[in-house]
């Protein structure tokens, strides 16, 4: 298929999704079907819809299709329901010095953004296996923009090719990479942040883990639905193992292939194992229909616990991968302007005015 006609049928596939969730509520309430509650919350209409719409299309979990084409599938569908393209926002493509060579990213910057100007290194999800710059493109220009700040996000290396410490060690080396060289990319070493969604979100908070005794380090770390406990002990795990969209077939794949089904109680692997003293402030997203659900509201938990300042937030209705699904579900997009507004907050207000701050507490509206 040429590159002209796979363009054409993402457009048409984009428009298409966007009517369907965009209908009223009485037809999505007629086309989605009974509604499905789990521990008494209803899962989102729109997102109930687009579940029924996968499964009568044939869509298969990445554990039924091979590295290769799970990596296609989130290659076309990661900006399928996401914000469109702010104009505002320019980007261009970096080099990052790394231990195992270069480390490619992409470095957004809002226009008329003040230098040097608060930054957040970020962590595209795929569990390890999938997901790239082009994936996370659009959420990317959407929070640089809606914060304002820069964002940097990191092409780590993906298993099954560069299986673990690979992506933790580019992760981390990205990291110290741009905080060594803040002239060079404007950065204000003050106000340096670190974020990822679902392995990215792991990949954020190890790599802050590992940076907190650094001259440079991040103030803050923003965790959409993270992976920090790849033993699978938590209720949500089984409580939705089948049926919102990530499985635990595929969390299994998944880890199969990024640590060979082992070392699941490594603090970089699963980090709500680590020591977590010292580690910076945290805002935690999570998704009431997720496998993840519990393990990243535990995690907020025992960062507090270590005493740290964490705060996180359960959005009922969603299920894992909204950061990506915030253009077109209505409760997305709530959801990622809660995040944008934390992040504004933690980059934009003196850090002292976070202290107090416990596990499950809102920030103040920007």
């Amino acid at each position: 298929m040429s590159g002209v006609v796979a363009a054409l049928l993402l457009r048409l596939e984009r428009a298409s999704a966007r009517r369907a969730l965009g209908l009223p509520a009485l037809w999505l309430a007629l086309l989605a079907g009974r509604p499905r509650r789990v521990d008494g919350a209803p899962l989102n209409r729109q997102l109930q819809l687009m579940l029924r719409l996968r499964w009568l299309s044939g869509k298969r979990s990445w554990h039924r299709m091979g590295v290769a084409a799970a990596r296609r599938q989130l290659e076309r569908e990661g900006g399928l329901l996401a914000q469109d393209v702010p104009a505002s926002v320019s980007h261009r493509d970096i080099e990052l010095d790394g231990s195992a060579g270069p480390i490619h990213a992409r470095l957004y910057r809002p226009a008329g953004l003040a230098l040097p100007a608060p930054t957040l290194v970020f962590y595209h999800g795929g569990g390890f296996v999938a997901g790239s710059l082009d994936s996370h493109d659009l959420p990317c220009r959407a929070l640089a923009a809606a914060t304002p700040c820069q964002v940097v996000s990191i092409d780590y290396r993906l298993a099954p090719e560069h299986p673990f410490p690979a992506a933790v060690d580019d992760a981390v080396d990205a990291l110290r990479a741009v905080a060594a060289n803040c002239a060079r990319w404007d950065v204000d070493p003050a106000r340096l942040a670190v974020g990822g969604d679902s392995a990215g979100g792991n990949l954020a908070t190890v790599a802050a883990l590992a940076t907190r005794s650094d001259p440079v380090r991040p103030c803050f770390q923003i965790l959409w639905y993270p992976v920090v406990d790849s033993t699978a002990s938590f209720p949500s795990v089984q409580r939705f193992a089948r049926g919102f969209y990530l499985d635990w077939p595929t969390m299994r794949w998944c880890l199969g292939h990024y640590t060979g089904g082992g070392q699941l109680r490594h603090p970089q692997v699963s980090p709500i194992f680590a020591d977590l003293a010292g580690a910076p402030p945290a805002y935690i997203q999570t998704a009431g229909f997720d496998p993840l659900r519990d393990e990243g509201e535990a995690y907020a938990d025992r960062l507090a616990a270590a005493g740290g300042v964490a705060q996180h937030r359960r959005y009922p209705g969603l299920i894992h991968g909204f950061f990506n699904l915030a253009g077109c579900v209505d409760e997305a997009g709530a959801a990622f302007d809660d995040a944008a507004a934390a992040l504004r907050q933690a980059l934009y207000r003196p850090m002292p005015g976070m202290v107090g701050l416990k596990s499950g507490e809102q920030l103040e509206p920007a």
